[in-house]
């Protein structure tokens, strides 16, 4: 790997430890202990080890497409990863610091969708990269079925975000 590469893959894993801090500043706290939860839940200690492996992997998939083609060739696909990027950000802030389950629980449609469309443009250009990204999807459908689940047993907590 020349200096370019490894300046780039670093950046790749930069931005992606920008996004982890949304979930390390927007912590779960007594609000979310207090919550109904299904008993399918894992436990909490393994949510940090699980997010770190998806975004070594989310990392390097988005390393390959740009070292694959670069910003110019796969423009596009980089652009739909930046915003599942965001919108992977943007769920912490919205389930714990806003304590909107309901929020969160469309918000995370929008992201699983944007994972999708991230894995649908990066299989042309690399499709190991695009493999890289699947078991992300799985995390995120888990997520998506233990945030719907959790907002069926706490109905009023859905939308009252200090209740």
């Amino acid at each position: 790997m020349d200096w370019q590469s490894g300046l780039g893959l670093a950046g790749f894993v930069l931005a992606n430890f920008v996004v982890a801090t949304s979930g390390g500043y927007f912590r779960p706290g007594d609000w979310y202990e207090r919550l109904a939860k299904p008993p399918w839940r894992p436990p909490n200690w393994l949510f940090p080890p699980a997010w770190a492996v998806l975004y070594v992997t989310i990392s390097v998939a988005g390393w390959l497409v740009w070292r694959e083609a670069g910003f110019a060739g796969a423009g596009l696909a980089l652009a739909i990863y930046g915003v599942q990027l965001l919108l992977n950000a943007g769920w912490s802030a919205i389930f714990f610091g806003l304590r909107r389950i309901d929020l969160a629980f469309g918000e995370l449609v929008l992201l699983w969708l944007s994972i999708a469309a991230t894995i649908a443009a990066f299989h042309p250009i690399h499709p190991g990269a695009a493999w890289l990204l699947v078991p992300y999807l799985c995390w995120v459908t888990f997520a998506g079925a233990l945030n719907f689940a959790i907002l069926r047993r706490n109905p009023a907590r859905g939308i009252d975000v200090r209740a």
